[in-house]
């Protein structure tokens, strides 16, 4: 494939992206057909399909391409060696928070995920995804927080499975309030704050405590 034929395809593939993104969050991910998502983009079926497997992979690219790191936890945070692992994961938090108000693409494929896509076993694919996405995540915050405590940043009784669980629940938790109804509250200027209110808890909370 030459050199512009290549980029051509990746427009293209972003334009079904894009369009999956919009369709999906008007309609639900079960209610949308691919037929609809290629009218959308403003390409054929066959360009759909030539591009994705189904729509499970379509949706799974989708969520890809945002690349939530949250959900990753940068391999480099959990290091043993991380000097500063609490104040890089305090930022990480943020970004996240102010991420989803920011980016559009962001925001929409988190409302799909948690609004408009209906756990049903066309979607079970999507389901084992993101509950090994959840268990890495669970992991690699667990990890972090030992890291921590061995820096002597957090109490040496600190529970680090309960605050990692603790952790992902809250942001999660945060965002999808704020998807739902974000008049509620201004994410973007409260994001600092909130996430320094979840890690003082960490050092003052006896319910984290083993």
């Amino acid at each position: 494939m030459s050199k512009k034929s290549k980029a051509q395809a990746r427009i293209t593939r972003n334009r079904i992206l894009d369009a999956a993104e919009k369709v999906f969050q008007a309609k639900g991910v079960s209610h949308t057909p691919l037929h609809e998502v290629a009218r959308s983009a403003g390409v054929t079926r066959g360009a759909v399909y030539w591009h994705f497997k189904n729509k499970v992979d379509l949706f799974n690219q989708m969520y890809e391409r945002v690349n939530l790191p949250i959900d990753s936890l940068a391999v480099e945070l959990t290091r043993s060696d991380e000097p500063d692992p609490l104040g890089r994961l305090q930022a990480l938090c943020v970004s996240v928070l102010r991420d989803t108000v920011r980016n559009p693409h962001q925001r929409r494929v988190l409302d799909v995920l948690f609004h408009r896509c209906e756990l049903i076993e066309e979607m079970g694919a999507v389901v084992e995804r993101q509950q090994q996405i959840l268990r890495d995540a669970l992991d690699r915050s667990a990890r972090l927080f030992r890291n921590a405590v061995e820096l002597g940043m957090l109490p040496v009784d600190l529970d680090c499975e309960r605050a990692a669980v603790a952790l992902n629940s809250y942001i999660r938790g945060l965002v999808n309030s704020w998807l739902l109804l974000p008049d509620s509250f201004d994410m973007e200027a409260e994001a600092e704050s909130l996430v320094i209110a979840y890690f003082h808890m960490l050092s003052e909370s006896v319910a984290l405590r083993r």
